[in-house]
Parts: C-alpha cells; structure tokens; sequence
C-alpha cells in the first residue's frame, strides 16, 4: 500500500529525531532476512539499549539530508536499516554480531559516528572495538604488568639467596 505525503513527512521526522539524538548510526542492508531472524536481532539489538528502524532508502536520504554530517554518504542499497544509539560503539557491535551470524543476509554498508558519513570498512573497524569492561581489564594489564615482572624476579632472587 502507498504511503500518503502524511505519512511520509512523518517517517521523515522521525528518522530526523533519531538521528539528531543519537551518536551513532549504522546503515544495514538485510536482503533476504526471514521475519523471525529479524525480530530475534531486533530484541537482541534493544537489549544492548540500540533502537532499529527500517525505512524506504529515499525517506532516509530526505532525513539525512537535514542533518549536518560531514564526508560522503555511503551508498544505500538494497533492504535498509538503521540502527541507532547513545553508546557510541554498540549499534555497529550489535550488527556485525548479526553479520557474522547471517552471512550474505545482514550487512554493514556503512554509518554516521561522530557526526562524519563512515563506510564499510570504517564501520566494521568500530565494530571491532572491545566493549568498555574488556578495555579497562586490558587497561589494567598493561600497568599490573612490569609490577608483576618486578615481584617475580625479587621472587627468584630471594629463592636463590636461601
């Protein structure tokens, strides 16, 4: 069914409002995705606090449009997406989880993170990035580190005086 100039103009505000109060946006392609593949990522992607929202690529690109990203606007294509968040990292986490998942049905075609248009590649590199709780156990290896060295080698040098 065809959408009336109403209903259109309202998807548009919406899609707006999102991306005005989001920090970062990930543009999702899902050719081929069966409706109960679909809700599971949906219910998977709310419980991690991320919103998604699918509308017509040409309503997006009206609502892109005025919003003021810097860079190029990936391409859109086929089936569109968006997921949306204030975690800055967790939509792009959340999607590529469903990429690895549904091979050839959920891609990453690209994003908005920190107010800059980022492509593909750019938003599969976010993605990648560890959640805060496993930074900061990384963050506290690194110091916990030579303090370790240093107790194992006064260790080694006691047991050789004994």
């Amino acid at each position: 069914m065809a959408r009336t100039k109403v209903q259109k103009k309202e998807i548009i505000e919406k899609v707006s409002k999102i991306m005005s109060d989001a920090k970062s946006l990930v543009f999702v392609n899902f050719h081929g995705l069966k409706v109960s593949d679909a809700t599971t990522m949906r219910r998977a992607l709310k419980k991690d606090g991320v919103g998604y929202f699918v509308a017509k690529k040409t309503l997006t690109t009206k609502a892109l449009e005025t919003q003021k990203y810097s860079g190029t606007m990936p391409e859109l294509v086929g089936e569109f997406g968006l997921a949306y968040s204030n975690d800055p990292v967790a939509p792009a986490r959340g999607v590529f989880e469903f990429q690895k998942k549904f091979k050839d049905q959920v891609a990453i075609v690209g994003g908005v993170f920190e107010g800059a248009y980022i492509d593909k590649t750019g938003m599969v590199a976010i993605a990648s990035i560890p959640p805060l709780a496993t930074l900061r156990g990384m963050f506290v290896n690194v110091i916990n580190s030579p303090i370790q060295g240093f107790v194992m080698a006064l260790d080694q040098i006691a047991k050789k005086k004994q």
